[in-house]
């Protein structure tokens, strides 16, 4: 069973502290109001290919 995409949970997740897009994508490159996995998901149609839980 695959783990559940939650991004503040990803190695390429980021806070960038801007109001207006608040959340970062590292791997993808990019910054958005929304959470970066459902970004994805409503652009490619397919789940993030990039997720990597972080190592506590």
């Amino acid at each position: 069973m695959e783990d559940k995409i939650i991004c503040q949970k990803c190695i390429y997740y980021y806070v960038t502290w801007e109001s207006a897009s608040p959340h970062g994508c590292k791997a993808y490159g990019f910054k958005s109001k929304s959470i970066p996995s459902l970004v994805v998901k409503q652009a490619s149609e397919e789940e993030c290919k990039f997720y990597k839980k972080k190592v506590k």
